[in-house]
């Protein structure tokens, strides 16, 4: 009985253990993807009060998603390299900016009209939910092409040949658009207000019209620092601190930021990776010359792909296929093209001829009933245009004569059934049925069609050319290799060279959608995202990453990082670029003065100080404030304009010395416009709608939590 009761205790005490390690391994893995389970672990983002949900976010980044795929059918060569990557983060900007508008436009009370809903909806979309609508509509059977005859066909389903639970989803969906447009109205009424809200007033109009009818004759030399020896102009630390803190404000950072070495190794085919793809390219061409002429199953798993093209002679890709698919007899191959990308082999076909568009008339039916009795009246001589009046408009619609393309830039079409289009061929000129249910039926006769063009089939072999297996593990154990001996941020900026890698120095903040290509571009390296979200969650100053790997099969690529520095309120003078900057500065700020010095004895005439610098005088005539692209530098244009004829006056700009000599003033007679001014002076105050929305609202943005984790 006591070895029961022990046996028993331990029992409850395993289960305590089992209990606490189970505890800390939810929390562990909750505290690990930043998520706390007792907080906002659903919240993307916060501004003030008004906070973005994760469903409500990855709702969006799908949309987006979606949009961007069907932009790129559209137009593939626009938004071919169009990186995935920024989805997340403009699917969050727009929410954002969406939460904002709206509790400003409630605030300030505004509505919806029922007249504006219907107008936005129905003779100026606004939203693309719309289109989506009569894509899902003519997807269904239905066709429909403006907002009308879909709200027609969703609300009236009896007179239509439906029933209303055929129609409810589409009803539902109708519903929830106008919702939305709503919505939509609204922000674009409040945008609207805000930007009204952005005026000149009189003294604010005039001013600009003075200060581009008041002139000057102005005589100018100019001599440019251009690159000034390090040497001859020394500065120290306290000279490159004093020229940081006097521009400190254009470095204030509107969240907490990183800055990062990173290391980005590009991994290409190696010279065995090539010439594998050389012999492979032979394998494939004595393939499609035996008497099957077929790729074989043992080609296809090494990656050679193949592709059956139809196409008409104005659709072949210019260049070595178009030259020999015009030329080249069937079942003939070549290899027309084969270089470090690949290869890619056209195995040629037979050439025939068909139409590639045809126009036909076009008449719904309602029910299952009607339609033979329209047919019959059709075939018998009725005009199209006459079956509304005779059966009714509510039951058969009649639609102008429509172009049926047969074939695009991409081959057939298969808009229509080759059976139905040998039907439609063969009646004549006579009505058939080409499709047909229990809710109506689709008639249709050949209006016009075009001769026939010829049509040249061929399958084109490719094989894109990657790294290899052995190639991208050689490349991860070099990396390894150079991290396990360089565990810290010194010794991987000191050594890094020494082993083959270039560094390059980034700032990287909870916005960034991934890490940049090259600094200022919107260009990110692939599935780099994975990154940002080590440095900002787990990366502290000093420390190195382990490898992230991006996984594009084609153009494969590792990544490692290490943090240099962390900062929330000013890129700090350590930052590598501003530190640049800021010696920059100080030195022209050095050379500028020494200048002034050198060239004040001449300063008695502008002959003098133009000898001086070896520079020629210009001279302006209409100089006007704000309107000379002469001088680059605003404060030295500010000089100029405010100084009265006379003495030639000598002083340093960003980029160089300037001599002056104002000659006279003047002033020009223009009429005053006041549209024009008030137009102008929109422009030069070019208002930042995000900024005045959010105002000093603190906005948290978490969305490097939820996206790209280990």
């Amino acid at each position: 009985m006591a070895t029961l009761e022990k046996i028993r205790s331990k029992s409850v005490l395993l289960i305590v253990v089992i209990g606490v390690a189970l505890l800390a391994f939810i929390v562990g893995d909750a505290l690990t993807n930043s998520r706390n389970l007792f907080g906002d672990h659903t919240t993307v983002a916060k501004i003030g009060d008004k906070k973005i949900d994760y469903t409500d976010y990855i709702q969006r980044r799908e949309e987006l998603n979606n949009r961007l795929e069907q932009a790129r059918k559209q137009n593939p060569a626009q938004y071919a390299n169009y990186d995935t990557q920024l989805m997340s983060q403009l699917a969050l900007d727009e929410l954002v900016a969406e939460r904002l508008l709206d509790q400003a436009a409630d605030n300030a009370g505004i509505e919806t009209s029922g007249e504006q809903l219907r107008f936005f909806v129905m003779d100026n979309p606004i939203n693309p939910r719309i289109q989506e609508l009569i894509q899902q509509l003519n997807a269904s059977g239905l066709s429909v092409s403006t907002p009308q005859q879909a709200y027609e066909v969703i609300f009236n389903p009896k007179r239509n040949g439906f029933t209303d639970a055929q129609m409810a989803p589409f009803q539902r969906a109708w519903v929830a658009m106008e919702s939305e447009t709503k919505q939509m109205i609204k922000r674009q009424q409040y945008q609207r207000l805000l930007y009204g809200t952005v005026k000149a007033n009189d003294l604010d109009k005039k001013a600009l019209y003075n200060d581009y009818v008041s002139t000057s004759n102005v005589n100018m030399a100019f001599h440019p620092y251009g690159q000034l020896d390090a040497e001859k102009y020394k500065v120290s630390d306290a000279d490159i601190k004093a020229a940081y803190d006097s521009d400190k404000s254009i470095f204030k950072v509107n969240e907490p930021t990183k800055d990062v070495m990173f290391i980005a190794v590009n991994i290409v085919p190696s010279t065995a990776d090539r010439e594998n793809a050389r012999m492979l390219a032979v394998s494939t061409m004595e393939s499609l010359r035996d008497s099957a002429g077929q790729v074989g199953k043992d080609l296809k798993k090494e990656g050679v792909a193949v592709t059956r093209r139809q196409l008409r002679a104005s659709d072949l890709p210019l260049g070595a296929v178009r030259e020999y698919v015009l030329s080249a007899s069937a079942d003939s191959a070549k290899i027309v093209s084969e270089n470090i990308k690949g290869f890619t082999i056209v195995k040629m076909g037979r050439r025939t001829q068909a139409m590639d568009s045809i126009q036909l008339n076009i008449v719904q039916v309602a029910g299952d009933k009607l339609p033979s009795k329209v047919l019959a009246s059709l075939n018998s001589g009725l005009p199209a245009d006459s079956v509304s009046k005779k059966f009714g408009a509510d039951s058969v619609m009649a639609q102008p004569a429509q172009w049926i393309p047969l074939f695009t830039a991409q081959g057939p079409t298969r808009a229509i059934e080759p059976a139905q289009l040998d039907s439609l061929v063969n009646a004549g000129g006579k009505y058939i049925t080409l499709m047909s249910s229990p809710q109506g039926s689709v008639l249709a006769s050949v209006a016009k069609r075009n001769a026939p063009v010829d049509i040249y089939e061929y399958d084109e072999v490719t094989y894109e050319l990657k790294p290899s297996v052995k190639t991208v593990n050689g490349e991860r154990e070099k990396l390894e290799k150079f991290l396990d001996q360089n565990q810290d941020l010194k010794s991987f900026a000191a050594n890094a060279a020494k082993a083959g890698y270039t560094i390059q120095d980034f700032s990287l903040s909870e916005s960034s959608p991934a890490v940049p290509r090259m600094a200022g571009l919107n260009s990110y390296y692939p599935d780099s995202r994975q990154v940002v979200r080590w440095v900002m969650i787990d990366g502290n100053p000093g420390e190195v990453s382990h490898i992230y790997e991006s996984k594009d099969a084609m153009t494969p690529a590792l990544y490692a990082a290490a943090v240099v520095s962390e900062y929330d309120d000013y890129v700090p003078l350590t930052n590598k670029d501003v530190k640049t900057f800021a010696t920059d500065k100080a030195r022209r700020d050095k050379a500028g003065e020494e200048m002034i010095k050198q060239y004040q004895p001449k300063a008695g005439s502008m002959a003098g100080v133009a000898q001086a610098m070896a520079v020629e005088s210009t001279n302006n005539p209409t100089f006007r404030f704000g309107y000379n692209p002469q001088v680059a530098d605003a404060k030295v244009l500010g000089r100029i304009a405010g100084s009265k004829p006379g003495k030639v006056v000598l002083v340093k700009g960003d980029n160089g010395v300037y001599a002056y000599q104002v000659a006279s003033q003047g002033k020009e007679e223009f009429p005053f416009n006041d549209q024009q001014y008030e137009q102008q002076y929109f422009q030069l105050v070019n208002p930042n709608m995000g900024g005045m929305l959010k105002g000093a609202r603190e906005y948290v943005n978490n969305i490097y939590k939820f996206e790209a984790g280990d």
